[in-house]
């Protein structure tokens, strides 16, 4: 009885939205305003791919999107087209689709009965989320459903987001963990490797299989909720400040700021004191985990400086002055402003392009108190947005040694910055478009920072 209502709810959740599927045309307009969109607006379109390749590009993801028996396959396909573009910043969000498109693609699809993280390609648990504790911490699982997680691993990585060549960056986003509401390992795995019609699954651990029921999306938010305490209140900082004697912690999981109602610079400010007060020597800022958000960086380098530095460490750049109006409705955005770039002027070094200024002031002030000490900075190919930035930028000045693995992002550049939310008109598919492209002059290395001191994750 319970495998045939295993049954029917997936076939509940699948009929909706197979019923709705795009006609072929439709799928074809789709596609039409999708390239209309990246040629438009995308600044790093052609950073890494040829129009030759993104052509036949095109002409693959047409014919599997026409194809698609389902809106999942015809989301994998999305996906996978967009990674080629290799910037980290272009991807089907699953936090921004649709409620009817989430549902049919992974708000009701089946998890792993645990969190994990990839170690040297093994798949290692990092939090039980099974009903019988059948996955300790630690426990390396070799398979699942018959797979190897190493060959799991291979398939879903075109499937990843990335700037460029950073491999530990598509790894990073494949793993599943409590700080994500909606992990890309959660969306891609179930119909990449569709599970076996029962209510089990296989999973083979330590030399031997087990089975266990998957868990569910609620299940596997009350655990996350647990972990991080309760959700995020936008009246309390995030980050943390422990000082033991000369040495201070600085706990920085998330820059993600723009709704909240704290006072976050005040907040470092305060903590800067403290580090004066009590005489510490060496500062760790610890940024596992930290994608970026605001421009927390640019406060934290202003403590750490004696003079005025500069606050952009690329040029940027746009492709277009004025949103052409057959856009304006499919792009959507929460600040109608980026539909003009008044102040961009065409560039000569970067054909086809225009320049804009660095927003607010060209240098960074220092400001009081300053910290004279020793800096560390934890970091790792989450890093991948503001965080990376801020990791080049010690870097760059030498205020401090990074510390870790790889980070995100890239050497040459990576786009964001101002963003709007395409919506496919007919299949309601949602990407996120960068709109600012950050170069950076000469020809740096296709990769994230390397570590001043490279420590092997645990």
């Amino acid at each position: 009885m319970r495998r045939i209502r295993f049954a029917l709810l997936t076939l509940l959740v699948c009929a909706p939205l197979r019923a709705q599927l795009p006609t072929a045309d439709a799928w074809r307009e789709d596609v039409a305003v999708l390239r209309d969109a990246l040629d438009t607006v995308h600044p790093g379109l052609h950073r890494y791919q040829t129009p030759v390749q993104l052509n036949e590009g095109f002409a693959q993801l047409e014919k599997q999107l026409v194809a698609s028996r389902d809106l999942g396959e015809a989301y994998l396909a999305l996906a996978r087209f967009l990674s080629r573009i290799e910037c980290g910043h272009t991807y089907p969000n699953p936090a921004n689709q649709k409620r009817v498109v989430a549902d049919a693609i992974f708000r009701n699809t089946p998890r792993l009965p645990f969190y994990f993280r990839w170690r040297d390609g093994r798949m290692i648990v990092t939090r039980d989320a099974s009903r019988s504790g059948a996955f300790p911490v630690g426990t390396e699982v070799t398979a699942v459903n018959g797979v190897p997680t190493s060959a799991i691993l291979e398939q879903l990585i075109p499937l990843s987001r990335a700037d460029g060549a950073n491999r530990p960056k598509r790894i990073a986003n494949l793993e599943v963990v409590p700080e994500d509401r909606w992990d890309a390992f959660d969306v891609y795995f179930p119909h990449v490797f569709p599970p076996p019609a029962k209510e089990k699954w296989t999973f083979d651990v330590g030399g031997r299989s087990i089975e266990e029921v998957p868990a569910t999306d609620a299940e596997r938010l009350a655990i996350r909720e647990e972990l991080l305490h309760s959700a995020k209140d936008s009246n309390a900082p995030p980050w943390t400040l422990v000082v033991d004697g000369t040495k201070a912690t600085l706990g920085m999981r998330t820059w993600v700021t723009y709704n909240d109602n704290w006072d976050w610079e005040a907040w470092l400010r305060h903590a800067f004191e403290q580090l004066q007060d009590k005489k510490v020597e060496l500062l760790i800022i610890d940024l596992h985990g930290n994608e970026g958000g605001s421009s927390v960086g640019d406060v934290i380098l202003a403590h750490l400086i004696r003079k005025p530095v500069q606050r952009d460490l690329f040029r940027r750049f746009v492709r277009y002055r004025s949103l052409p109006e057959r856009l304006r409705a499919p792009l959507t955005t929460w600040d109608r402003s980026f539909d003009e770039w008044k102040d961009a002027k065409p560039s000569s070094a970067r054909p086809g392009f225009f320049e804009v200024p660095t927003p607010g002031e060209e240098l960074i002030q220092p400001r009081t108190p300053h910290f004279g000490g020793k800096v560390e900075v934890l970091v790792g190919p989450e890093n991948s947005s503001a965080t990376f930035e801020f990791a080049l930028a010690m870097k760059r000045y030498k205020l401090g040694k990074l510390v870790g693995q790889p980070t995100g992002g890239n050497q040459r550049g990576i786009n964001g910055g101002a963003f709007y939310f395409v919506r496919l008109p007919h299949s309601q598919l949602e990407l996120d478009l960068p709109i600012i492209g950050l170069y950076a002059d000469g020809n740096p290395p296709n990769g994230g920072i390397a570590p001043d001191v490279y420590v092997k994750p645990e």
